[in-house]
């Protein structure tokens, strides 16, 4: 349950960010070789049974918690998106690659042009 921890007082990264907002590690060695997909995240609603399935050839996802909804933003349905009512999986780079040389590089060359797949599947259980 994503919200069970979400307001643990004695998680200083959970207090600074005001919720979550965590780049996390993929242990996936093919994404040396740029040739691999790895499932790194799923999230499934109890209510609904929807689920959504991330796959990514990425070496790190950013989970975000909403912590900055403030209803101030309004989905296609003119609906207020109110504080932690969403959150959003990024695959990406680690933050901070380009001055981390034990990170994944992030450095873009011409002759090399920058490519990636993400893969969203849904089902419902």
């Amino acid at each position: 349950d994503i919200g069970a921890r979400i307001n643990d007082a004695n998680n200083e990264q959970l207090k600074f960010a005001g919720g979550y907002d965590h780049n996390y590690v993929i242990n996936n060695d093919g994404y040396k070789y740029g040739d691999l997909m790895t499932n790194v995240a799923m999230l499934k609603s109890n209510e609904s049974g929807i689920k959504l399935t991330i796959d990514t050839d990425q070496p790190g996802i950013q989970f975000y918690s909403g912590n900055f909804l403030d209803g101030s933003k309004k989905t296609k349905d003119g609906q207020a998106i109110q504080y932690r009512s969403a959150c959003c999986l990024e695959t990406q780079h680690f933050p901070d690659s380009c001055n981390k040389v034990n990170f994944p590089s992030t450095v873009l060359k011409k002759e090399k042009p920058f490519q990636s797949l993400t893969r969203h599947r849904f089902s419902v259980e």
